[in-house]
């Protein structure tokens, strides 16, 4: 059996390595469209879903506009938001018809995912890659030591946190100011 310590050092490397393997240039275009969006929706599935919306509710505390759609609350969706998808495969079905349906309304949509060469590519306005195993297991994929497909899953959330540090640092946010936007019905 394999130590926690061996585990741990195993997945936090291959973390690292995906993480890496992300263009900074996508990552960029993806900043400047969330600064931009007048409000943000997110979708995606699974444990997808749940990575997507701890950054919504990051964004949410830092002052922006967000949604996760199927929400009850969720608003109609316009030319000036932005959809983050996030699906590795680009290929489940709900996220697909949601993308499709965005852009009826000519809404801005980026798919984070593995692969680039998806069904989602034709309605989306910008791919950001997490170069790492989907479900699909495609030739060019890296594979993972962990099932399925946790690394992208993980990957993604990081991304977030990454993505709401930037917005922190680039707009000279006082964390301290933070608080002001979280919950307090608690």
């Amino acid at each position: 059996m394999m130590s926690y310590y061996a585990t741990e050092k195993k997945i936090s490397q291959e973390l690292a390595q995906a993480l890496d393997a992300i263009s900074e240039t996508e990552v960029q275009a993806l900043y400047t469209q969330i600064t931009t969006a007048h409000r943000i929706f997110f979708v995606g599935v699974g444990r997808v879903l749940l990575a997507l919306e701890a950054l919504a509710k990051r964004l949410a505390h830092l002052g922006f506009q967000t949604t996760v759609v199927g929400s009850i609350t969720e608003p109609a969706i316009t030319a000036q938001d932005l959809l983050i998808v996030g699906s590795g495969s680009g290929e489940s079905v709900y996220p697909l018809a949601i993308t499709q349906k965005a852009k009826q309304f000519h809404a801005t949509v980026a798919h984070i995912g593995s692969n680039p060469h998806s069904s989602m590519n034709q309605w989306t306005d910008l791919f950001i890659q997490i170069p790492v195993q989907t479900k699909l297991n495609l030739p060019q994929e890296v594979p993972s030591i962990q099932p399925m497909t946790s690394l992208f899953e993980q990957s993604l959330w990081l991304l977030g946190d990454t993505l709401a540090l930037m917005v922190i640092e680039q707009q000279h946010i006082q964390m301290n100011n933070l608080w002001q936007y979280h919950a307090n019905l608690e």
